[in-house]
């Protein structure tokens, strides 16, 4: 009985160890990596001129303050700003390219999904969303607009995020007109994903017309549009014959893509109908379009919102 206990009790000092060194080597990992995320923006402050204020532009501050109240209002302060500190300006080439280098770093934070859908919400570090040549093409995605975005006298601030009680920081390119780009608030979206509709008749020489709209925005965090994709179908009649159909598609995307698509698959008869094919995201995915069977499809990770069917149209 006594060699049982001592054989459980050395057991369970043994599973003690294994615990204990698991959390350390989990703190020590953290650590690093909070370590080499830090040192990278530590380098880039080198390249910077120095900030004489800490004061941002209006047009600046006013996109953070209605950021914060969006984010507070659909995320219930589950990702808030807890400060920021205004780094500099970008006055050499060495120094875009390294703040290039740290928004693109796959230790960098990210986030990108529909804050009006918290469920579609997501906020980590680079490589623990992606890996192999997903992780590379999105690293090159960010980097590559970054390298469009960012500007020669532009600034850098520096913010201090909190999400679910974890801290992490992002760097943001401004200058006097507004935010240029940052990991969070342009891989963030407000979105509402019904859509908006709307319809009207016409009568024009004894000619009758009807035409149905449906389209859906996409905006930045502080609210102004950001994107847009969508379709409108027309039908000509008299009585209840379609003479004829027409239908015309839109899409763009600012900091990101979009993809539209429509053809007319009923023009004449008891009703008009259209086929459309409509997508938009952000940087760290892409839209493909697919002929054989007329659709818009998403991959990869990011922002976006995919749209494919058909619309009919009655006199």
């Amino acid at each position: 009985m006594k060699t049982k206990f001592v054989n459980a009790f050395k057991a369970l000092l043994v599973l003690s160890a294994l615990v204990l060194n698991s959390c350390q080597e989990d703190s020590i990992e953290k650590a690093q990596e909070n370590s080499m995320e830090q040192n990278s923006i530590e380098s880039l402050k080198q390249e910077l001129v120095p900030a004489s204020s800490q004061e941002l532009p209006q047009t600046v501050q006013n996109q953070i303050n209605l950021s914060k109240a969006n984010l507070s209002k659909h995320l219930n302060d589950d990702l808030q700003i807890e400060k920021m500190i205004v780094l500099g300006k970008v006055s050499t080439d060495k120094g875009i390219t390294m703040a290039q280098n740290v928004v693109s770093n796959e230790e960098s934070t990210v986030a990108f999904g529909n804050i009006k859908d918290s469920k579609s919400v997501v906020v980590a570090k680079m490589k623990n969303l992606y890996s192999g040549e997903t992780l590379r093409s999105t690293q090159n995605n960010i980097k590559e607009i970054a390298s469009k975005e960012m500007q020669l006298e532009d600034n850098l601030l520096e913010i201090t995020w909190i999400n679910k009680g974890q801290k992490f920081k992002t760097i943001c390119c401004y200058r006097n007109s507004g935010i240029v780009w940052d990991n969070v608030l342009s891989g963030l979206i407000m979105l509402d994903a019904e859509g908006k509709t709307e319809t009207s008749d016409n009568i024009q020489a004894k000619v009758y017309s009807k035409w149905y709209k449906q389209w859906w925005t996409a905006s930045w965090l502080w609210g102004s549009d950001r994107g847009e994709i969508g379709y409108q179908i027309t039908i000509y009649y008299s009585g209840t014959t379609v003479s004829n159909t027409d239908v015309s598609d839109w899409g763009y995307m600012s900091l990101g893509s979009a993809r539209s698509e429509s053809k007319v698959t009923k023009e004449t008869g008891s009703y008009g109908q259209c086929r459309y094919a409509l997508g938009l995201c952000t940087p760290t995915g892409s839209l493909s379009f697919n002929s054989t069977n007329f659709s818009v499809s998403f991959s990869g990770l990011g922002s976006n919102i995919v749209s494919n069917g058909y619309k009919s149209l009655y006199p």
